[in-house]
């Protein structure tokens, strides 16, 4: 290697191999380890340096160990071989390592927060990036700490699945729930878990921060549930995360057939489909197909596959039937214009509704701000 033998002596070299005392090889491997992270290596300099690298970390001394550890943390030039046999040292030598090298691969790094123990946990936990190999790792192994940790780490990257496991494993753990609540993004399947897990503070981080309203949080606080749910909706509006959201709904079980009449009766046409396609077990792009496409005969056909109640089938009908009839006009408070017409023509609708719901959609209206427009109560 040209450039090491430039930057160190014949007595540096001795002293690297045959160094009397471990403070002597420690010296040599740290300014040996300097010079290989100095700059560019060749392929046969960079095979050469792995070859020193592993006569170093078999070394009995553990400053020479941790002279590796600390001098190359960062670098390029450590084989993976090598960072892997210093994962498995002492801490001291194991956790810059860990918390820094790029010689680990995903599943490496996964395997170590499976086995590894709550401080190389922590020290994996707080790397620049994480990808969800390792999230999802961590969710099903790591400790509150490492956990906690993680969520906090803007370059963590979570998979919904693994969001909700975290929820599942530490529902008491306010430092965990609060780690989440604070990340930048959120499914909306998430948002509403933790709503009724959280404490007051980190309720208004979550009303503030990740659309959801003062009376939603509210509701579900005290609850009301399934109406509080519809609310949440209407903040997201038309949002890439309604399959993971009705997917969550549906394992709780609070997907009914209720949710999905206050929901379609405000307009929320993609989340009453995919509602229904997670209820009959039918692809999204089939159910649709169904609901709008297929004649007078789809709609009964698919509503009754997803095992929905047959006495609320007119308030259905009524409600796509109106959906079509009714477009956005362009203006403004273009919404909540969409909102007032879709209600009161569902609400003229015989055999709408229950009167809990008929009560509940005419209390929307109110709050869409046009009480002037008279509207029929159904009886």
């Amino acid at each position: 290697m040209a450039t090491t033998r430039s930057a160190l002596t014949d007595e540096d070299v001795r002293s690297l191999v045959k160094g009397a005392t471990s403070d002597e090889r420690a010296l040599a491997a740290r300014k040996l380890c300097a010079t290989m992270d100095r700059g560019p290596l060749s392929d046969a300099d960079r095979a050469l340096a792995g070859d020193i690298l592993r006569v170093m970390a078999a070394d009995a001394a553990e400053l020479v160990r941790t002279a590796i550890a600390e001098t190359l943390r960062s670098s390029s030039v450590v084989p993976r071989d090598v960072a892997l046999r210093l994962a498995r040292d002492v801490e001291l030598v194991s956790l810059p390592m860990l918390a820094c090298s790029p010689a680990f691969t995903d599943d490496d790094l996964a395997e170590i927060v499976r086995l590894g123990g709550g401080v190389r946990q922590v020290a994996i936990a707080k790397r620049p990036t994480l990808s969800r190999v390792v999230t999802d790792s961590l969710a099903e192994n790591g400790g509150e700490n490492a956990v906690s940790v993680a969520c906090s780490n803007p370059g963590a990257d979570f998979a919904d699945s693994a969001l909700n496991r975290i929820v599942d494993r530490f529902e008491a753990s306010e430092r965990v729930l609060g780690a989440i609540a604070y990340r930048s993004v959120l499914p909306l399947s998430i948002t509403e878990r933790l709503i009724s897990l959280v404490s007051d503070q980190v309720r208004e981080h979550l009303e503030t921060h990740h659309a959801v309203t003062a009376q939603a949080a509210l509701e579900i606080a005290t609850g009301a549930v399934e109406r509080a749910t519809v609310d949440i909706v209407d903040q997201a509006g038309q949002t890439a995360d309604v399959k993971s959201l009705v997917t969550h709904l549906r394992a709780q079980r609070r997907l009914t057939a209720s949710l999905l009449l206050r929901a379609l009766a405000h307009g929320h046409m993609t989340f009453f489909e995919w509602g229904v396609a997670e209820m009959a077990g039918v692809p999204h792009h089939r159910t649709w197909l169904m609901i709008h496409d297929a004649g007078p005969l789809g709609l009964r056909a698919i509503y009754e596959r997803a095992g929905l109640p047959a006495r609320l089938f007119p308030a259905f009908r009524a409600a796509v039937d109106t959906f079509h009839s009714v477009e956005f006009d362009g203006g403004h408070r273009d919404q909540e214009r969409f909102q007032e017409r879709m209600l009161q023509r569902f609400l003229t609708q015989p055999e709408a509704a229950a009167r809990e719901d008929v009560d509940y959609l005419l209390d929307r209206m109110n709050r869409v701000g046009q009480a002037s427009v008279p509207v029929a109560r159904v009886a």
